[in-house]
């Protein structure tokens, strides 16, 4: 009598078990279904793109850009600096991309400032102009990624099949009110991690559209200023939402614009080497004033100190300020090599006081620090310099081809000329 009470509680155990595993089974066979025809986590334009593109650049985890001085990066006699890192900046002043590999292109290196915001600037009985904007009037803009996408040869979707297109993809942070903001913040935590924040993403072709797509897109040829000069450019702000804007703090109209081939401008004060000299004219998109800028981690290092994009490693600090013509090869295979002049100075303004990773600006550092101790340049008084302006060199001018070059990281650094700079003040 003692052993019939165990047997029948065994019996209704198992009995247990196989009708939860049936319901579980039922439930699973409704629900699976739905989320293939409507999943729980919303499918964002790069979902769609990686079918068939690839992204350009390296993760920021796997950046070679070091957080702080390593050995490596200290002066080495008869050693010969290298290339530590190269970035783009697609949109300017927006966050870069970091490259293994660019090709050089006469304007810089490719992809590079391409696009650029702008703000309708009110003017007194006019309709207004459209002035170019960086991290100096929207310090939030550090905080707005970008993404370059390229048609990857290897991939062919069954939907989509094979896209040559190439396509920016512009991403920021943004949650809605409410409870569709809820959902984003937990769709963002399940999809990209516990570290991940909403962000809303709208997308753009790179290439300057034709005719044709321009009219579709209701994109419209424009002006806008930058610095001294006044460009033709095309506004893509057919494509722009409206939260960008009222995140970044834009207190007037924001609009992005995309700079037009045929209506580049002559690199800053037109100082650059002649162009028999250079083998191209010398012109640029939405850079600054010139094609690429240098710099040098030993001297980044070594104004931080007194504190308490290319970026090289190796010669002592604040060696470049007298170059004059430089030569990136790779160690041992000279053939393979990009020649640059370089121009002058990077005088500093006060956009280095936006912390790229946050977007917040400090009070006075480091235009401070750079005012104090680095006026090294008689063209530019009572400014600060750090990093050097170059123009790309191109010995053969005979076909388009022949106007582009290749950099990388690892490259040595070979100073092929030495001497004075002023800057063109």
């Amino acid at each position: 009598m003692t052993d019939e009470p165990a047997l029948g509680w065994e019996s209704n155990r198992r009995v247990d078990h196989d009708t939860v595993f049936l319901i579980a089974v039922t439930v699973m066979a409704f629900i699976v279904p739905i989320f293939m025809i409507f999943p729980p986590l919303p499918v964002e334009t790069s979902d769609a793109l990686r079918q068939t593109h690839r992204k350009l650049g390296r993760p920021a985890h796997r950046s070679k850009l070091p957080s702080r001085s390593t050995p490596e990066q200290q002066p080495q006699q008869a050693k010969l600096p290298t290339i530590k890192s190269l970035f783009i900046y697609p949109i300017k002043s927006c966050r870069g991309i970091e490259l293994d590999r660019s090709r050089v292109l006469p304007t810089g290196l490719e992809h590079d400032r391409l696009f650029t915001f702008a703000q309708l600037k009110p003017m007194a009985g006019q309709s207004g102009r459209w002035e170019c904007l960086t991290q100096r009037q929207l310090p939030l803009l550090a905080n707005v990624k970008v993404d370059v996408w390229l048609p990857d040869p290897s991939k062919k979707s069954r939907e989509l099949g094979h896209s040559d297109a190439r396509f920016l993809v512009v991403r920021f942070p943004w949650q809605a009110p409410g409870w569709r903001g809820t959902m984003h913040f937990l769709a963002a935590k399940l999809s990209r991690g516990l570290s991940a924040s909403p962000e809303k993403q709208f997308i753009l072709p790179l290439d300057f559209p034709s005719q044709e797509e321009i009219k579709a897109r209701t994109y419209e040829i424009s002006h806008v200023k930058i610095w001294e000069d006044v460009v033709q450019v095309l506004n893509m702000s057919a494509d722009l939402p409206p939260q960008l804007a009222m995140y970044l703090g834009a207190k007037h109209q924001l609009a992005l614009f995309r700079s037009d081939p045929s209506s580049r401008r002559q690199v800053f004060r037109n100082i650059a080497a002649p162009e028999d000299t250079l083998g191209h004219e010398s012109v640029v998109d939405f850079q600054d004033g010139f094609p690429i800028h240098l710099l040098n981690l030993s001297s980044i290092q070594a104004l931080e100190s007194l504190i308490q994009k290319d970026k090289i490693s190796g010669p002592p600090e604040y060696d470049e300020d007298d170059w004059k013509s430089v030569r990136f090869r790779r160690s041992g295979m000279p053939e393979e090599s990009s020649v640059f002049t370089v121009t002058c100075h990077t005088v500093r303004c006060k956009l280095p006081n936006v912390d790229p990773a946050t977007g917040v600006r400090h009070s006075v550092e480091p235009d401070r620090s750079l005012r104090k101790y680095r006026q090294i340049d008689d063209g530019a008084p009572r400014m600060g310099c750090l990093g050097m302006q170059l123009c790309p060199v191109f010995p053969n001018t005979g076909t388009p081809a022949q106007l582009e070059s290749y950099v990388e990281a690892g490259m040595d650094v070979e100073v092929l000329k030495r001497g004075p700079h002023r800057y063109p003040g």
